[in-house]
């Protein structure tokens, strides 16, 4: 269950003795930054010492990357700033001048090569030779092991091709690579963005294993509960300047959050309650095999619907079955009273039903194609003759959606893979909302994106309900659960097993029936 956590204090890590008393390892000195005259970094003084977590924050465009990417030294600073290894100045032309320092970064999108083995993968660019130079392949495997051991993944093959690995392991992979660079400082940048919650633990473990090893480490993520359970100082910044460093004890959600986009945590959830409506979608025991099983609600017009539960509990599969992806093997569906048949996202689509999947970056948008071209995808049939889209259309479509959802882009014609997380997020929303749907189904909706545009997220919802549009939110965080729904239908082993109305949602009833399998039903249908 991820739960960003409403305390005054949340549980927070041990600091590694080391760390507080120790000189900083790597320090930045009134740095700053400008591209095209535009000052993205201003004067920023940062430092991370030897076994510390050094948490890192910022909403997107705060300036984070920027900042890794100097002590990365894919960037320069401008004139007057400078970095400190080890308390003495140096400076980095190149990628390879910072992993000699011994800065070593693993980004959200792994660079990895899939072809290559996993010991190949660690150690290309600097493998053990043997005589006359030729790679000596035994003393890689044996590194490799080595280092895969050192971080407790005792069940990676070194010989396995990386490309069959998933996206946690993967990520195990690409540490072991910093480190057998002897890598003092690592960066790690959102890196449980891609991964479910065990890997998450277990990820979480790989960190204080290396602080306890004396490595430091940036930490970047926009989940607060593991900042509160790694980090042992945070930095924030906003819009390229430093607001504050503090001990991770001197901190809580709030002022976490308030640090980060300058107003108060009550307003990420800006909940409007408008007036509920008729009925407009019914579930009359719907089942997809073992998957879902049994599930009866009624979905009204303005209202939003919050699915709790954790991962695996069937949340996601009821989505996919409401949406005709896994059509329903048994039980009954209707749509404003008069029951419907809905074997594939098309005959949905029609019927008014919109899907906003979990995975935008891989479900929900086209990155490559321009803002226009995804805006459209999903009524490329309805603007278009045979073959021949209505470009005035598609145009027309994307002016709106942009003015409509606050998309902070060039124009139309940007691909959606250049924007940020929100942003992408607003082009799958506006995109399903073309198509004049009923129904809207949002999964994840603010999954890997900054608190800013998480508000700006649930304020769209909001507006869209007190539209008329009958809203189901699917979600992982209980604080968003709680903070934007009418009602809360708890999933437990593809069942639902509570329904909550509004004004007794607590964060403990709820929370107690997400975990219990066997929780008695309240409430009736959905």
């Amino acid at each position: 269950m991820t739960d960003t956590g409403r305390t005054a204090k949340p549980m927070t890590a041990t600091p590694a003795s080391s760390a507080e008393t120790a000189p900083p390892l790597v320090e930045l000195r009134n740095t700053s930054k400008t591209f095209s005259g535009i000052k993205v970094l201003k004067n920023v003084g940062f430092d991370v010492r030897p076994g510390e977590v050094h948490a890192l924050l910022g909403e997107n465009g705060a300036g984070k990357s920027t900042l890794i990417k100097i002590l990365s030294g894919f960037h320069t600073p401008d004139e007057g700033g400078e970095i400190r290894v080890n308390g003495r100045p140096v400076s980095f032309s190149s990628p390879r001048d910072a992993r000699k320092a011994g800065i070593a970064t693993v980004y959200q999108e792994l660079l990895l090569f899939p072809d290559m083995t996993v010991a190949e993968n660690i150690f290309i660019g600097h493998a053990p030779r043997a005589g006359m130079g030729a790679l000596d392949w035994n003393e890689m495997r044996r590194r490799a092991r080595a280092l895969l051991d050192d971080l407790d993944s005792h069940d990676l093959d070194v010989d396995a091709r990386v490309g069959g690995l998933s996206v946690a392991n993967r990520q195990r992979v690409e540490i072991a690579k910093a480190l057998s660079q002897d890598a003092r400082l690592l960066i790690m940048d959102e890196p449980t963005a891609s991964l479910a919650d065990a890997d998450v633990r277990r990820l979480l473990d790989v960190v204080r294993r290396l602080r306890e090893r004396g490595v430091a480490i940036i930490y970047i993520s926009h989940r607060m509960p593991e900042i509160f359970a790694l980090a042992d100082r945070v930095t924030v910044l906003r819009d390229g300047s430093l607001i504050g460093t503090k001990d991770i004890e001197e901190v809580d959600d709030a002022s976490l959050v308030s640090m980060m986009v300058g107003r108060s945590i009550d307003q990420l959830f800006p909940k409007v309650v408008v007036p509920i409506g008729a009925p407009v979608l019914e579930l009359r025991k719907v089942s997809f095999k073992d998957e879902v099983q049994d599930i009866s609600l009624t979905l009204r017009a303005g209202e939003i619907l919050g699915i709790a539960g954790l991962v695996g509990s069937g949340r996601t599969e009821l989505a996919l079955t409401i949406f005709g992806i896994t059509p329903a093997t048994s039980g009954e569906i209707l749509l404003n009273g008069r029951p419907v048949t809905i074997r594939s996202p098309q005959q949905a689509r029609d019927l008014g039903i919109a899907y906003v999947p979990e995975d935008r970056g891989l479900q929900g948008l086209v990155k490559p194609q321009t803002i226009r071209e995804n805006v459209s995808m999903a009524l490329l049939d309805r603007i278009s003759k045979g073959s021949i889209v209505d470009r005035v259309k598609e145009s027309a479509l994307a002016r709106d959606a942009i003015a409509r959802f606050g998309i902070r882009a060039r124009g139309p014609e940007q691909r959606a893979g250049q924007l940020s997380g929100g942003n992408q997020q607003k082009v799958v929303l506006a995109k399903w909302v073309s198509t004049n749907p009923k129904v809207l189904i949002m999964d994840e909706p603010t999954r890997g994106i900054d608190v800013g545009a998480k508000s700006e997220i649930h304020a769209l919802m909001c507006k869209l309900a007190g539209e008329g549009l009958a809203v189901i939110m699917i979600s992982s965080e209980l604080p968003e659960v709680l903070g934007m729904s009418d009602r809360i239908m708890v999933m437990n082993g593809g069942r639902m097993v509570r329904t909550f109305d509004r004004s007794e949602a607590t964060p403990d009833v709820v929370g107690a029936a997400m975990t219990h399998a066997g929780a008695s039903h309240a409430g009736g249908a959905a």
